[in-house]
């Protein structure tokens, strides 16, 4: 990728050189050039390209800081992802409008209290 990017700059600065010694060119026009048709878009291109790089990163550090803390818990890395609590085993959203309505008194639609 470097490569290409080394690549593309060259090309940029002979283009800003061949304006900057044009019988109408001016320094100002190079300098223009060579950033609006060289650092700004290589900047963006290797940011863009390195951004897997950089969430792999993120993930390896949350995933160590992890392991860390279930260290320090006493636990090991694969108990530290399982909840304490057990799953609802009901057929009903827990706290669903049948509670709502049961403890407030109020009828489900289309039923009189």
């Amino acid at each position: 990728m470097y490569l290409v990017v080394i690549g593309w700059m060259y090309v940029v600065l002979m283009m800003s050189a061949a304006e900057a010694s044009s019988s109408n060119g001016t320094v100002l026009g190079a300098l223009v050039t060579f950033v609006l048709y060289g650092v700004g878009p290589v900047l963006l291109v290797v940011y863009l390209m390195g951004a897997p790089a950089r969430s792999k990163a993120i993930k390896k550090r949350e995933a160590q800081a992890r392991s860390l803390q279930a260290a320090a818990a006493g636990q090991s890395a694969d108990q530290a992802s399982i909840s304490p609590v057990p799953p609802d085993a009901g057929s009903h959203a827990s706290g669903g409008s049948e509670a709502v309505a049961g403890e407030a008194g109020v009828a489900p639609v289309g039923k009189k209290p």
